[in-house]
């Protein structure tokens, strides 16, 4: 099958351990992008951390951001979904204040933090952006008059935490307590949860990029790790798991490659993607 879009996980996909991009796999990428296949970039990162990552690559990317919520192309947003106000502020006070930890909020290209933690400090070592800490209650008020609402929330707490918080999360929307409805959520790393609008994740983002294109979900490729990437790899005509992934997303994959440490994507590509002219050249 002829393969038309390649649609890349960031964290523990595209980059190694060492948040770094490997001369073997941004070849590859480069490659592909000479074959006409359009590349997009899928993350839970705000726009600042994606945009950063298709500068080092040097080719243009579609940029799917804060968890499939905000679609940037040619520096424009193409789609943008909100949660309420209402549920920025229940996630606030029933998990931020409990665990007594920061809520991050998303907001186009802003980023908002309710304190600093080290999570906080360790993100703004990985993204060139500085949240601006604000008061939650404050915020929401604002938001109210200028009639706009947050993208995507996150908490960020150690793995046993996060379980905790997760499983608790859950059982408040299996019970429709509130808002929690409305949201759908995800982990993109064992320390971080993801919280987006309930039916908006990275796989409704991957159709919405191809029905822009015009392409046909058949003739993509996605690769991920983690369980924020499922409905993507699901979505995908050929859905690849790192190697490094975890087991629910290799359940669903259609091939497992190699770790993020290992070149995974570039394997992958030279086993799916790339003519024999660009394959095995290293």
């Amino acid at each position: 099958m002829k393969y038309k879009l390649l649609c890349l996980d960031i964290d523990g996909t595209l980059l190694d351990d060492d948040k770094k991009i490997s001369k073997r796999t941004a070849e590859s990428i480069r490659k592909a992008a000479a074959e006409g296949i359009k590349i997009v970039l899928s993350s839970g990162r705000m726009p600042a951390g994606v945009d950063c990552i298709e500068k080092e690559l040097g080719v243009e990317c579609i940029k799917i951001c804060n968890a499939g919520t905000y679609i940037l192309a040619q520096g424009k947003c193409i789609r943008s979904e909100r949660l309420s106000v209402e549920t920025m502020l229940d996630i606030h006070r029933d998990f931020a204040i409990k665990w007594e930890i920061p809520l991050w909020i998303f907001q186009d290209k802003e980023w908002y933090v309710t304190g600093w933690d080290k999570f906080v400090d360790r993100e703004t070592g990985i993204v060139p952006y500085r949240p601006e800490v604000v008061d939650a209650e404050a915020l929401a008020s604002r938001w109210k008059r200028e009639a706009t609402r947050p993208n995507k929330l996150l908490l960020a707490a150690d793995p046993e935490q996060i379980s905790v918080i997760y499983e608790e999360m859950k059982g408040r929307k299996a019970r429709k307590e509130r808002s929690y409805q409305e949201i759908g959520m995800a982990c993109s790393a064992d320390t971080f949860i993801e919280i987006f609008p309930w039916g908006v994740d990275k796989g409704k983002a991957l159709l919405a990029v191809c029905e822009r294109l015009g392409i046909s979900p058949e003739n993509t490729i996605a690769i991920g790790d983690q369980e924020l990437d499922i409905p993507m790899i699901e979505t995908a005509g050929m859905g690849i798991a790192m190697g490094n992934a975890i087991a629910g997303l290799k359940e669903k994959a259609d091939f497992v490659t190699g770790t993020n440490n290992e070149d995974g994507i570039a394997s992958a590509l030279e086993e799916f993607v790339l003519t024999p002219k660009f394959a095995g050249c290293w």
